[in-house]
């Protein structure tokens, strides 16, 4: 089995532009992945990188030898040694999707090929459930949603608010680690109405998307404590290891982090300081699957766990769950079920829409489990490789 040819979509759907590539072969099989970079700046970037990559260390390779393809892509890309989300987020993409290929000519799921299951099901916590409410009057009733769809476990942002007149509800988020009194108070607001309407059995975790100086996270997170955080999500810039260390060392709550960290070699410090509790490797930009898989191996050796970031398509859930399903250390899963339909179309089975009661069952069709519904996608196709 040879690899033939690559198709590269970017899906610009209500705001979001997931990266999804197709990689066919010779024997008619074909596998999908995501580039996990749906929002933000860095798509076109990211289909570039694939492209990139297909032409010069992909096409003609047999897609079974997966780790033998990955280090020719770390090793000779140049760019993938000390890399970030570009790099990391393109050799995600081609990475998952021979995996898909392989589960798919085997006839089994991909878990099966990475120790087989440690689990049946996933509970997930709701995001983007938030991205609307900017007071805190509004924050409560927008938790009443997933609390009603059944979720016990939800994220949010007390830093961000949405800007009004965006259709998408795109975030404006700190600028300059300007932070003020009157935005503090309104933060601890944010999080207490939250905590309030969703009552003491919800977990509740917050996102601080790196916003603020040391000094002002330690003071923030230390107020935050009291609404009994499940997890405080990357209190500081993803480059600064030592303040990571310093927060996690003056708060009393679960230090999360790691969407913003590429590969084993970016984890590797973090886990070395116990500068977290919890890491967040992205299957979409920290170098695929079995990459997260040995992020995973390396926290479980440092007595941590994983809670896999997830901000993309429904690929990227699809290859979170194969995962998930085999992790020892999992903790939870994150999930964005909240976004337009059109999202979701691209795909047969979107996982996103097979929830119940806050958890999803993992799928058992063959690679990741899900197939490209060719009427919705072929607007969004970017480029291919032959």
């Amino acid at each position: 089995m040879r690899i033939t040819r690559l198709e590269i979509y970017i899906v610009r759907v209500d705001g979001r532009h997931p990266v999804i590539v197709r990689v066919h072969t010779d024997e008619g099989v074909s596998g999908l992945g995501e580039a996990a970079l749906a929002y933000g700046s860095g798509a076109t970037a990211a289909a570039g990188m694939i492209k990139d990559l297909a032409e010069k260390l992909v096409l003609g390779r047999d897609p079974f030898r997966i780790e033998a393809m990955w280090s020719e892509l770390y090793d000779h890309s140049f760019w993938a040694k000390g890399g970030g989300p570009i790099v990391f987020a393109a050799i995600s993409a081609i990475e998952t999707a021979l995996w898909d290929i392989k589960g798919k000519a085997l006839g089994v799921p991909v878990y099966e090929l990475m120790g087989g299951k440690c689990r049946d099901d996933v509970r997930l916590y709701a995001n983007g459930w938030s991205f609307r409410a900017v007071t805190p009057t509004e924050l409560a009733r927008a938790v009443e949603k997933p609390l009603k769809d059944g979720y016990d476990a939800i994220k949010f942002y007390p830093l961000a608010s949405p800007i009004r007149d965006n259709p998408h509800g795109v975030f404006a988020h700190v600028s300059r680690r300007e932070f003020d009194r009157d935005f503090e108070e309104l933060a601890v607001a944010r999080a207490k109405a939250v905590r309030d309407a969703a009552g003491p059995k919800v977990d509740i975790m917050v996102d601080m998307s790196a916003e603020l100086t040391t000094d002002a996270v330690i003071r923030l997170g230390k107020r935050l404590a009291e609404y009994d955080l499940f997890f405080f999500e990357e209190p500081v810039d993803p480059f600064d290891v030592d303040a990571l260390k310093k927060v996690s060392d003056k708060l009393d709550v679960s230090i999360a982090v790691g969407e913003r960290v590429y590969t084993r070699y970016g984890f590797k410090r973090i886990l070395e300081l116990h500068a977290a509790d919890i890491l967040q490797p992205d299957i979409g930009n920290t170098g695929g699957m079995m990459e997260t898989k040995k992020i995973a191996a390396m926290a479980e050796a440092y007595n941590m766990r994983v809670a896999p970031h997830l901000c993309a398509g429904p690929v990227a859930t699809a290859a979170a769950l194969q995962l998930d399903a085999c992790i020892t250390n999992l903790l939870i899963q994150e999930l964005y079920p909240y976004r337009a339909p059109a999202h979701f179309a691209v795909v047969d089975h979107p996982p996103e829409l097979e929830v119940k009661n806050g958890r999803v069952a993992i799928p058992t069709r063959p690679g990741l489990g899900v197939a490209l519904v060719e009427a919705n996608v072929k607007e969004h196709l970017w480029g291919t490789v032959e």
